[in-house]
């Protein structure tokens, strides 16, 4: 019996516990998710607007809607897409609706590195540059609203997707000192000491609000709750605590390298971070401890913040980590090397995961953003396969570990 048809009776399996009651409803919706990531591909009918004339640094798809996506580039340009195919036809392409180019005196001067919709509405977005600003823009007019000027290069910037205490921007600098920006006052209104060098990327926690994650070219990772003013909360630790397998300078450090990437798990259970030492690491959000998840060599030759992305809702989840010219997929919580997505022409420097679709896009220097889609399921391919030829060729692309996400799925 094929794949295929075992996937067919797995889902059939699944509806009919579901009906009876005797099955966990998100059960099936986490398999469903699973198989569809698994089952990423290029899609060669969808284009994205190439309207950057250098690389993609950053790009980020507003959580309100799922509707539209922002991108920011090494030109200092900022777009944003409308995602939406209202053309009822299979080939189409994801519009540029409005950007901020060279011709708006608004422009960032040097390259945009870091750009974040407002969690809570699509009026609001912020970008940050290495011409040592941050701006916050009005969607509707493409003006900024405020601009936070720094010392030196901003690497990245974060609003927290769940406070509601706080308005707090965290931004990391060519500065040791994290800065923090209220967008109710519009200043500067605290810094948090502790790293040695450059901050690289900052993030904070989806589950509490404020706790928030720091990582440096000092090769450590800080952990802060911005309530309490006498220094973080811990800094994490690749031995744990084991003082025999660090050297003398590797002492509370995270990596042996530059960290400059950041991502929580959608839960905020657990945090992944990437350094220039080409290793990946998964530690205890709470305990600050290494889970020694090993994940063999992640190739990371960025000397700024890599963003990279996870899954949400899939059981196991799964990490998006730009490897080269490749999206490197990982299962999160065993370390395996999942897939290679093979697209780019030059390096990838972000992606984001679109949680409604279980899709995935790619901005990489090769000035292109690249969407990756689930593969049909057989069933819907046969349904199509009269009027259009492609599923065939479509379905050969399908991991065939897919299955087990339907046979082993976790409760």
């Amino acid at each position: 019996m094929s794949h295929c048809s075992i996937s067919s009776l797995q889902m059939l399996g699944f509806l009919t516990a579901r009906q009876s009651g005797l099955d966990d409803p998100l059960r099936m919706r986490r398999a469903e998710s699973t198989r569809r990531v698994l089952s990423l591909t290029l899609d060669p009918d969808r284009d994205v607007d190439r309207i950057h004339g250098n690389g993609i640094n950053t790009i980020d798809i507003e959580a309100v809607e799922g509707r539209y996506m922002l991108s920011g580039g090494a030109d200092g340009v900022i777009v944003i897409y409308d995602l939406e195919n209202y053309s009822g036809k299979l080939q189409y392409t994801c519009k540029a609706v409005c950007t901020v180019g060279r011709s708006s005196r608004h422009v960032h001067k040097f390259s945009v590195e870091t750009v974040q919709w407002y969690p809570f509405d699509t009026g609001m977005f912020v970008s940050s540059s290495f011409d040592k600003t941050m701006k916050v823009w009005d969607t509707e007019t493409l003006k900024p609203a405020e601009v936070f000027q720094f010392e030196g290069n901003v690497y990245s910037h974060h609003l927290s997707p769940i406070a509601r205490k706080h308005s707090l921007v965290a931004v990391g600098t060519n500065n040791p000192k994290i800065q923090l920006c209220d967008l109710k006052s519009g200043s500067r209104i605290h810094v948090l000491q502790g790293h040695r060098a450059e901050v690289l990327s900052v993030r904070w926690s989806p589950r509490y609000e404020h706790i928030l994650a720091t990582a440096s070219a000092d090769s450590k990772v800080n952990v802060w709750d911005v309530r309490r003013a006498s220094g973080s909360l811990f800094t994490l630790d690749q031995h744990n605590g084991e003082k025999s397998k660090a050297s003398a300078e590797a002492v509370n450090t995270a990596h042996n390298g530059r960290v400059n990437g950041l991502c929580f798990t959608s839960d905020g259970l657990y945090l992944l971070t990437t350094g220039t030492d080409d290793r990946m690491r998964l530690w205890n959000s709470a305990s600050g401890e290494n889970t020694l998840v090993n994940y063999g060599k992640v190739c990371n030759e960025s000397r700024k913040k890599l963003q990279f992305a996870v899954s949400r809702g899939c059981s196991p989840d799964f990490v998006f980590v730009p490897c080269g010219s490749s999206v490197a997929v990982y299962a999160l919580h065993t370390g395996e090397l999942v897939t290679m997505l093979r697209g780019h022409y030059n390096n990838v420097d972000c992606c984001e995961f679109h949680q409604d679709h279980q899709e995935l896009y790619s901005g990489g220097k090769d000035s292109n953003i690249l969407a990756w889609v689930p593969v049909l399921r057989t069933a819907d391919v046969e349904d199509e396969s009269n009027n259009d030829n492609k599923g065939a060729a479509g379905l050969s692309a399908v991991n065939p570990a897919f299955q087990d996400a339907w046979s082993s799925d976790e409760d």
